[in-house]
Order: C-alpha cells, then sequence, then structure tokens
C-alpha cells in the first residue's frame, strides 16, 4: 500500500487564472534572449503553459523548480522532447557559454546606443590616458616610458581602429578566437600581446594566422610553454629575432580564482626552463601579474621576483619587465617601476559582456 500510494500521488489543484497571468508576465518582461552557441529562446507562450502543465501534472516538490524554468531566456533544442520533471532537473546544468561572436553583437548594439564611445572618443581616451602614463613615469623617475597597452577584448574593430588613428600599436586581447578574428581585419604593423588564459590547443592556429603576435604574457606552465615553442617551429619562426616573447604569470595575490605561478621560487623554476634549450624559439621577456584590487603589495611582490630571476639566471633585471597596472592603478603600478601597463575601460569604456544568467 505505501508503494502504491507514492506512484499515484494526487493530482494538485488546477492553476487558477492568476497564476498564469503572474507566469505570462514574467515571461513577457523577461530580457530578451540572445543566440549563444546551440541555445534557442522559448516562445513566451510555451513558458506559460509548461507553468499551467507544472501545477497540473508535476508531484509537489518539482513544481517550482519548473515554475523558474519559465523564466528561463534560454534551453537547448534537445531538452524539448524530455518530460518535466527532466526539465526540471536539467535547468541548473545548462548555462550559455560566451562566444566572440555574441560579445561582438552586445559590444556593437551598445556603441550604437550610445552606451560606448566613438572611435572618435576612444582616439582622444587613448592619448589622455598616454599623457598620464608619460606624468607618472616622469614621477618615478624613470628611464623610458612604460608601454601602454591598449586592451581591446570585446570590442569591434572600429573602436580599435580609433585608437590606431591616435598612435596606438600595442593591442591586448584576452580571448584567441577574437584576436583570430579581428587580426585579419587591423594594419599589419600593429603588435599584438595575448594577455588572457591561454589553451595549448589554440597555440597552434595563434602562430600560424598572427604573424604579429609579439608576445604571450600569461604563460604558467611547461606544458603550454612547450606547445608555444612547437607553434612557433610550426609557423616557420627560425631565428634570434623571430623568436615569440612569453611573460611568466605569477600570481603574487595567492587567490585560487587568478592563474600563474607561485613568486619566487615557482617563478623561477618557469622561468629557468623558458631560458633553457628546451624552448628556443621563445624569448623570456619578463614577468605579469594581476593583482587583487587596492593590493600595492603585488606589484612589489613581482619586482621581487624578477630580480631573484635575474640574479639566479645571471642577466640584467632591467632586460626583464614587468607587465603591471590596469585601468584603477596603473599610476600606482608605475611608481613600482612597471615596464608595461594594461588598459582597457579608460580608453574603450565599460566592456558589455553577454548575459550568462
Amino acid at each position: 500500500r505505501r508503494w502504491r500510494r507514492h506512484r499515484t500521488p494526487a493530482p494538485l489543484p488546477a492553476p487558477t487564472p492568476s497564476s498564469l497571468e503572474r507566469a505570462q508576465a514574467a515571461a513577457a518582461s523577461a530580457r530578451p534572449a540572445r543566440r549563444v552557441g546551440f541555445f534557442q529562446p522559448w516562445p513566451s507562450a510555451f513558458a506559460a503553459h509548461l507553468a499551467a502543465l507544472t501545477n497540473t501534472y508535476m508531484p509537489a516538490r518539482l513544481a517550482w523548480a519548473a515554475l523558474l524554468t519559465t523564466t528561463a531566456t534560454t534551453l537547448p533544442r534537445a531538452a524539448l522532447p524530455l518530460s518535466l520533471p527532466s526539465l526540471a532537473a536539467r535547468r541548473w546544468r545548462l548555462r550559455p557559454r560566451p562566444t566572440w561572436g555574441n560579445m561582438a553583437a552586445l559590444a556593437t548594439a551598445a556603441a550604437q546606443a550610445g552606451e560606448t564611445p566613438s572611435p572618435e572618443d576612444v582616439g582622444a581616451n587613448y592619448a589622455a590616458v598616454l599623457a598620464r602614463v608619460a606624468a607618472a613615469s616622469e614621477a618615478a623617475e624613470l628611464a623610458a616610458v612604460p608601454r601602454l597597452v591598449a586592451v581591446s577584448k570585446t570590442k569591434p574593430v572600429a573602436l580599435l581602429e580609433g585608437a590606431y588613428a591616435a598612435g596606438a600599436r600595442d593591442f591586448g586581447e584576452n580571448y584567441a578566437q577574437e584576436l583570430l578574428e579581428k587580426a585579419p581585419q587591423l594594419p599589419d604593423d600593429i603588435r599584438w600581446r595575448f594577455i588572457g588564459h591561454l589553451q595549448s590547443n589554440k597555440c597552434k592556429p595563434l602562430l600560424a594566422r598572427v604573424p604579429g603576435l609579439v608576445c604571450v604574457e600569461t604563460v604558467d606552465t611547461e606544458k603550454l610553454a612547450r606547445k608555444l615553442d612547437a607553434a612557433c617551429a610550426a609557423a616557420g619562426r627560425e631565428g634570434e629575432d623571430a623568436r615569440l616573447g612569453v611573460m611568466v604569470q605569477v600570481n603574487t595575490s595567492g587567490e585560487d580564482s587568478k592563474s600563474g605561478v607561485a613568486p619566487r621560487e615557482g617563478a623561477l623554476e618557469l622561468a629557468s626552463f623558458i631560458a633553457s634549450d628546451a624552448c628556443p624559439h621563445l624569448r623570456l621577456d619578463g614577468f605579469m601579474t594581476i593583482g587583487a584590487p587596492g593590493d600595492d603589495g603585488a606589484f612589489g611582490v613581482l619586482a621581487e621576483t624578477r630580480d631573484l630571476v635575474a640574479e639566479a639566471l645571471g642577466v640584467d633585471a632591467a632586460g626583464l619587465e614587468l607587465s603591471m597596472g590596469m585601468s584603477g592603478d596603473f599610476e600606482t603600478a608605475i611608481a613600482f617601476k612597471s615596464n608595461s601597463v594594461r588598459v582597457g575601460s579608460s580608453i574603450f569604456g565599460a566592456r558589455a559582456y553577454p548575459n550568462k544568467a
């Protein structure tokens, strides 16, 4: 009897008009869905229908889970023929993955709506930031003005052209696919710097299709160094001048959410490997870090790491660059002798990312 009672639960009361109206209002007010990969938007009528089926045919323990699915803006087509309990259970594991095409569409739409600067504004912003970099380097009594890398991730090509017209030649990108699509559309004299997490399977296409790639600043494993070295060889980068510059990424803040080797000994081990005969197509250019917001001590830790590695390798510390400092703290980083600052939002405006909800 216990088995029969659980197998045939009593149906819940039929939905009231108010519940249907609430479901329809929630579906109508939901943010318009954007296509991300194979994800497709659900019609509002289907969402309201699902709410009705939820209250009528589903056990009480799944009612709330299925009702929450009515506010979802995207689900895969393959989920449509599934039963309602399966839909409710799978909803929590379905998360749209951002793609460069979606990011570019969002950024372009934001620019058309006036939410981001025009190419002319970007050029003026670049000139203003460059002046601040020069002033900060003069105050820090640096021998040379640090490199200003314009971080253009998620931004349309038109805005990069605005910065280029103002004199920018060093651009930083975080996503391999985005760099592969942008590079052919822009002048050949741009010096591209990759500053995001790089998957090993992206090394070969980057080196083969982006001849203007001068540095990968986020090397944090021997495996990635080997892959980059092999990709350089496959792309025909032979000779001293054709070597790819790389930087060792150091996790100076100790945060689990950030990539990078440990300061000092961890950085020394990887830097020694890159500088050895194991990577003849790579050139050790220095060290890079992304410090925690407000933690100026990260800059001092990276400088100490550079000095330790230079002494161990028997090279001049001035020959190993420090890439540190972003829009909110690049002037402080320059005071700690940064050789390269990476500035994005102060030049291109706030970034537009796809909806991950």
